[in-house]
C-alpha cells in the first residue's frame, strides 16, 4: 500500500496546485470586476474533497482492501487520464479558471479545448477521478459514497456556473 498512499498523496499535492493557481486567478478575476457565486457551497465542495482523499487510505487499512491488478491498473489509466484533461482545462481557461465561480461581466465563453466538446469538462474529470481513485486500492465503499455526494454537489454547482455564466454574458 505504500505506493497507493503515495498516489494519494500526489492527489493531494495536485490539489494544493490547484488551489494556489485558483487564488492567483480569483484576484486577477476579482481586479477585473469578477463577481463570485455559490459561495454557500463552496465549503462543502472542499470538505467533500479532502474527505475523499482521506477515506481513500482509510478504507484499504481499516477495511483490508486488496490490490486488484484487473481493477487497479485500468482504474489507475482513469486518474492519470482525469488529471490530464484537468490541466487541459486549466491551461484552457488560464486566468478565468478557478474552483469558486467568479465571472467576468461580458467575458465571452471559452469554446476551445476541451470545452469544443463539453460545456463542463472539468467537472467530467472529478466525477472520474472520484470514482477511480478508491477503486485504485478496492475501496469500493469510497468510491460510491463520495460518488454519491459528489452528484448530488454538482447539481447544485453546475446549476450554479450556468446562472452565472448566463447572467454576465455579452450583450
Amino acid at each position: 500500500m505504500p505506493w497507493y498512499t503515495l498516489l494519494v498523496l500526489a492527489v493531494a499535492a495536485e490539489r494544493i496546485a490547484e488551489l494556489v493557481v485558483a487564488r492567483r486567478n480569483a484576484a486577477w478575476t476579482l481586479s477585473r470586476a469578477g463577481v463570485e457565486h455559490g459561495r454557500g457551497h463552496y465549503p462543502v465542495m472542499v470538505v467533500l474533497h479532502t474527505c475523499l482523499l482521506a477515506c481513500c487510505l482509510a478504507e484499504p487499512l481499516v477495511a483490508h482492501r486488496p490490490f486488484l491488478p484487473v481493477l487497479g491498473w485500468p482504474v489507475l489509466a482513469l486518474v492519470v487520464l482525469a488529471q490530464a484533461l484537468r490541466w487541459w482545462c486549466i491551461t484552457t481557461l488560464g486566468p478565468y479558471w478557478n474552483t469558486r465561480v467568479i465571472v467576468v461581466p461580458g467575458a465571452r465563453l471559452v469554446g476551445a479545448g476541451p470545452y469544443r466538446f463539453l460545456r463542463h469538462p472539468n467537472y467530467v474529470a472529478v466525477v472520474v477521478e472520484i470514482a477511480a481513485l478508491p477503486l485504485v486500492h478496492s475501496a469500493w465503499l469510497t468510491a460510491t459514497a463520495f460518488t454519491a455526494a459528489n452528484a448530488l454537489l454538482l447539481v447544485v454547482r453546475v446549476r450554479c456556473e450556468n446562472t452565472a455564466l448566463a447572467a454576465a454574458a455579452p450583450a
